[in-house]
């Protein structure tokens, strides 16, 4: 019965992850496949000696940690909110949930467009309200400064919805019984909040925030559509650097290099999260 689904996997997923890994140690360019050889470590070597790169270091852990706190913060607090039945409450589940329902490409395409200085709705708000010069208008996506707080900002706006879903699905979970008998006994919100609600569903905290933050770290197409990682590379990524070396150089060796060192990181990030939440030690998972 697993059969059909084991082959799908091991075709779409683990083939071309261990096909793609020879790659990096090559010189390999779609521009001049007649100049392909083994290389070993020089892809890495010259990955680790340019700034472009050694740029987007620091800019995905910030991009991965802003994003996830403001997400999760957010989105747990929505599904605090809609965890209660109100009149409404499904127009604002829509609202908050839409964007989950558009990919990532579309949503930069979208964002552009509104932080567009010439004629991007947020200026136009900005200028209506006086707090922005008509003559002056914000480069949101253009100006060193707000670049990355403004692909934060989208970010966030998109990601929120996942928590929300995930969280607001888990409270459900929770008996109706334990509170009921914590108010019994004299226990507040807070109590309740801390004592039953969030340890019952912390699996659940744990394993969103784990994957939520591996695809913050994937999200290449949101910043390529947005930025493009510019300007200055300011916003640009690990994994939309990679694309660019993929779209723009036809560096597959290098690119595959990247893609290696993401997936090392990822898999030393994943190991380590898991061990300090001492979530596999009490068999939650």
């Amino acid at each position: 019965m697993l059969a059909p689904g084991i082959l799908l996997v091991a075709i779409f997923c683990y083939y071309p992850f261990l096909s793609g890994i020879p790659y990096a140690f090559k010189r390999y360019s779609l521009l001049n496949l007649s100049r392909t050889k083994w290389i070993g470590l020089k892809n890495f070597e010259t990955l680790f000696t340019e700034k472009e790169f050694l740029q987007t270091i620091p800019n995905t852990i910030k991009w991965v940690f802003i994003s996830l706190v403001l997400q999760f913060t957010i989105g747990f607090m929505l599904a605090l909110f809609l965890k209660n039945t109100f009149r409404g409450r499904g127009i604002y589940q829509g609202v908050i949930f839409f964007p989950w329902a558009v990919s990532g490409f579309l949503i930069g395409i979208l964002w552009r467009w509104i932080y567009n200085a010439a004629y991007g709705p947020l200026n136009a708000l900005l200028i209506a309200l006086g707090l922005v010069n008509p003559a002056n208008p914000i480069g949101f996506l253009s100006n060193l400064d707000t670049a990355f707080p403004s692909a934060i900002a989208t970010n966030v706006w998109y990601g929120i919805a996942f928590f929300t879903i995930t969280i607001q699905a888990a409270l459900q979970g929770v008996p109706t019984e334990l509170y009921e008998a914590s108010e019994v006994d004299g226990a507040g919100k807070v109590y309740q909040f801390f004592k039953i609600t969030v340890p019952y569903i912390y699996p659940v905290l744990i394993l969103s925030t784990l994957l939520r933050s591996i695809w913050i770290f994937n999200f290449a197409d949101l910043i390529y559509s947005l930025t493009r990682g510019g300007p200055g590379g300011t916003t640009e990524i690990m994994t939309s650097y990679m694309l660019n070396l993929i779209i723009f150089q036809s560096n597959i060796g290098k690119a595959s290099a990247v893609g290696l060192i993401i997936i090392i990181l990822l898999l030393i990030w994943s190991t380590a999260y898991l061990k300090l939440s001492r979530v596999e030690e009490e068999g939650d998972f």
